[in-house]
């Protein structure tokens, strides 16, 4: 029988308990967003007991099931886990969401874009050392809910939601994707210990290999700096599409990018008969020459 409390743990128990409707089980992911840090002005984590402290006190009304530090770990539990929680917003009369499962397990990382932890930067969650997930992962999934994103696995910070297939289908859910609410973290999550492909809306390698998704064509901006962005330049070379001046700040969106990934473009067009001109091989890239250039994740 699952665990109501995750072994190992911190269990500070709030007592605001009610049931769930059953259904599907769920888990949905969302991040602490304390500040609006960004590259130019990152700043520094907000401290754990500080969100501890805020859930167990002025806070209750708003409060997840688990808060998780990805950077050391640490988790402290504040309902069982098949209570409801409510870190979602319910309206009256809608389609309920705290309560829309078997269980509704909503995590809570902390983090937010661009904060500052033993003086490294973190633009996304998926960056951090993630300590303590293959543990949660576990914890979630003796609950019953499946290692799939049943509307993709968040890689930015748009909204994606579709009331049917949350009330239908079990798995994750990022925030972005529940009805009724309009925030749109947690922009990334870490991938599920030993993968086997079933994530909807993961890239996926063969061998053991795990492919970055692709991130929307937005996300490729003139001066975006990123580890994505290194790997793709290392994966460009490797093809032959070899257009750089240097290695110079490879980590960051630059000319050379554009160059680049243009003839990897016409070189995946010619090899496969696509016959594509004009926009079809031009800046930004799409998403099946993303898939194919096969871009490594971390």
């Amino acid at each position: 029988m699952a665990d109501l409390w995750m072994p190992g743990a911190e269990r500070l128990d709030i007592r605001d308990h009610a049931p769930t409707d059953g259904g599907p089980a769920k888990a949905v992911a969302h991040i602490t967003w304390d500040k609006n840090a960004t590259e130019a002005k990152p700043q520094a984590l907000v401290p754990y007991d500080r969100l501890r402290t805020y859930f167990t006190g002025g806070g209750k009304g708003v409060a997840p099931h688990v808060l998780w530090d990805p950077f050391d770990g640490k988790i402290c539990q504040f309902v069982p886990a098949t209570s409801r929680s409510k870190s979602l917003a319910d309206e009256a009369g809608g389609t309920r969401t705290n309560r829309a499962g078997s269980v509704v397990l909503q995590i809570e990382a902390l983090f937010f874009p661009w904060c500052v932890v033993g003086g490294k930067a973190y633009e996304s969650l998926q960056d951090t050392p993630c300590e303590g997930w293959d543990a949660l992962h576990a914890w979630v999934k003796s609950w019953g809910v499946p290692d799939v994103w049943p509307l993709g696995r968040p890689t930015d910070f748009s909204s994606h939601r579709d009331e049917e297939v949350w009330r239908s289908r079990a798995g994750w859910y990022a925030h972005a994707q529940v009805p009724e609410n309009t925030h749109q973290d947690p922009g990334s999550w870490p991938r599920f210990p030993q993968d086997d492909g079933g994530g909807e809306g993961d890239a996926r390698g063969g061998a053991g290999k795990t492919y970055e998704p692709f991130p929307g064509a937005a996300w490729f901006t003139a001066g975006r700096r990123s580890a994505i962005v290194a790997r793709m330049h290392d994966r460009l070379v490797a093809v032959g599409c070899d257009r750089y001046r240097s290695s110079t700040g490879k980590d960051t969106l630059g000319s050379g990018d554009i160059a680049s990934y243009e003839a990897w473009q016409r070189k995946y067009s010619a090899d496969h008969g696509k016959g594509w001109t004009g926009s079809a091989v031009t800046w930004p890239p799409g998403k099946e020459t993303w898939d194919a250039l096969k871009v490594p994740e971390k």
